[in-house]
């Protein structure tokens, strides 16, 4: 009886997320915005990936970031320094950002900016390679990040976020030569779970695949418009 209680809680607990992240996802709609959930373990590159990316795109999209943190606001001062609009979530002893979280975000970034004006919002989960997955924020694509100093075993070890994954970056492939890692092992495993994930392997510290990295993410802000702009 217990356990049938719990599942019955969490099933509603998702049910009622889900409800929540439809609603941002409208909001994103209503003002032309693509969303991207960005969740990995901690460490695997979220961060620096972000900062790489504002550097390069900031004068080609409209970009804003919610960064979700457990406690600080590190990483958030670290992508302020790209004068970009950075609403920061604290989610204390939670492991990931929900859509009632990421809701409150919407609603400062209203506040403090013209949302119409903003092509592209990048979500920073928690690092934590299984809950983020399970609790959408109202995104349009979930970016799934590996380092390959986790090994190649994560994605069979746990598949939730691999299975989630629209699109999967292998990072700091620089370090493959130091390490006893396969990186075709690695897609392997990650092709059983996904088969039909986008991968790309790169690197910050060399920027090897960060062009083909920006190329996708600049077509999914295009697609986006081009979808609204049909209606």
């Amino acid at each position: 009886m217990h356990q049938t209680y719990n599942a019955a809680m969490e099933i509603n607990l998702l049910h009622a997320n889900q409800e929540g992240a439809d609603h941002n996802r409208a909001h994103f709609d209503e003002w032309g915005i693509t969303c991207l959930n960005i969740m990995s373990s901690p460490g695997a590159g979220k961060t620096v990936l972000l900062e790489k990316t504002l550097a390069t795109l900031q004068d080609k999209l409209s970009i804003a970031v919610i960064e979700g943190d457990m406690t600080t606001e590190l990483d958030a001062n670290r992508l302020r320094q790209y004068n970009v609009p950075v609403i920061p979530i604290n989610t204390g002893r939670s492991c990931h950002l929900d859509s009632k979280m990421v809701a409150g975000g919407i609603h400062t970034l209203q506040q403090k900016y013209n949302p119409n004006n903003i092509d592209l919002v990048l979500v920073e989960n928690v690092g934590n390679l299984v809950c983020p997955a399970e609790f959408e924020v109202g995104e349009h694509a979930k970016v799934a990040l590996l380092s390959v100093t986790e090994g190649e075993d994560k994605p069979l070890k746990y598949p939730v976020m691999f299975q989630q994954a629209d699109c999967l970056l292998i990072t700091k492939i620089d370090l493959v030569p130091y390490l006893n890692i396969d990186l075709e092992r690695i897609v392997s495993n990650v092709r059983q779970i996904n088969p039909d994930v986008t991968i790309f392997s790169v690197s910050a510290t060399t920027e090897v695949g960060l062009d083909l990295w920006f190329y996708w993410l600049s077509t999914q802000v295009k697609h986006r418009k081009y979808t609204s702009s049909c209606f």
